[in-house]
């Protein structure tokens, strides 16, 4: 029988190639990297273009690779932005960049970086520097739009339609802002929606099948199924058949003109935009956020269970819904004066006249 050619050599598996001695160097090619996933996942060339130049930002305000960032570093540059009078939103922008690059690092290079620079990869990004959801613009510190004012908005969408010097961008603006209210959504979970995510015979009102729902703590997408409510069916059942073919083919519900997935900051500034367009002061601006808010609040008013709220919006637990949930100034006296209707209807035998 013949002998065996094969050997154990000492010393483990040799690297493909060498990564360089430069870690700077070796940076911008995970940059690179990182970009190229992006355009792979189907974001515009505008929003690529936009959040490379975030990224290039912060790490270089940072000053060291990514690998070395401390949370002392976090800190500091999350605090020169304070001091220089940026919003808290742009601070949140730096610190959640960051942490989606680390990320991607963690995932892909996490090997190669331990081989090369010694550095075993730890988030710096912790529960004291993270990017809250709490700032100038949170649930804590402004009331959502009122029912009156989405109401407007959405006239003025409508109405554009017909005068836009594109029919298909207005018209997707309509639907994607009325399925941002009407279904609670996050402005990422809308971007990711695909046509087949859609489901009009589900359930008495039809449903979207949110695949890509937020998880908590880093736990991966959660994913809901979401009821169409409030004639949101109607709003998409007309935007399949009369507009999404004006748009590259693709499986993206609300694509943008090269057929692509809409990144959420082009889905905030698009809106800044509308508002703009529509000519009413700042301070009746509103966030897409704040139609997610502005869901839980109308729905709580109107007296839908709290808990059916909680599902909609894809909470896991109550207490985060409840930091939604803006009731009016006459939240008590509408609530009293349905009560005392139903309360008088039942002894008289009638139904609520303002029904």
């Amino acid at each position: 029988m013949a002998r065996s050619r094969l050997r154990v050599l000492e010393g483990g598996a040799l690297p493909p190639e060498p990564l360089g001695s430069d870690p700077m160097e070796y940076q911008a090619r995970c940059v690179e990297a990182f970009v190229a996933s992006w355009a792979a996942r189907g974001f515009s060339p505008v929003t690529i273009e936009n959040d490379t130049g975030l990224l290039e930002r912060t790490l270089a305000a940072l000053g060291r690779p990514a690998w070395e960032v401390t949370p002392e570093d976090i800190d500091r540059v999350v605090g020169d932005l304070a001091v220089a009078g940026r919003a808290a939103s742009t601070r949140r922008e730096y610190v959640q960049i960051f942490k989606g690059f680390h990320r991607f690092l963690q995932v892909r290079k996490a090997a190669e970086i331990e081989a090369a620079f010694g550095v075993r990869l730890v988030c710096p990004v912790d529960e004291f520097n993270a990017s809250r959801h709490v700032g100038d613009d949170s649930p804590a510190e402004l009331p959502p739009p009122t029912p009156e004012r989405v109401s407007e908005f959405f006239d003025f969408l409508k109405d554009r339609i017909a005068t836009a010097r594109k029919y298909g961008p207005a018209a997707r603006d309509y639907a994607l802002f009325r399925t941002l209210y009407h279904a609670g959504l996050r402005s990422e979970e809308a971007a990711l929606l695909d046509r087949p995510d859609v489901h009009f015979t589900r359930g008495p009102f039809g449903k979207l099948h949110v695949r890509f729902g937020k998880g908590a703590r880093t736990s991966g997408p959660r994913p809901r199924w979401v009821p169409m409510l409030d004639g949101l069916d109607l709003v998409l059942r007309w935007f399949l058949n009369d507009v999404r073919g004006r748009f590259p083919d693709s499986p993206v519900l609300f694509a943008d003109e090269s057929g692509g997935a809409l990144h959420r900051g082009t889905i905030r500034n698009r809106l800044r935009y509308l508002m703009q367009l529509e000519g009413r002061p700042k301070e009746e601006w509103f966030s897409p956020h704040a139609l997610r808010r502005a869901c839980a609040t109308h729905n709580y008013e109107r007296g839908v269970d709290l808990v059916a709220i909680q599902q909609l919006l894809g909470h896991w637990t109550v207490s985060s819904t409840m930091r939604y949930v803006r009731p009016s100034a006459t939240f008590i006296e509408d609530a009293y004066r349905r009560a005392v209707t139903s309360t008088l209807g039942e002894l008289t035998g009638q139904g609520d006249p303002t029904a």
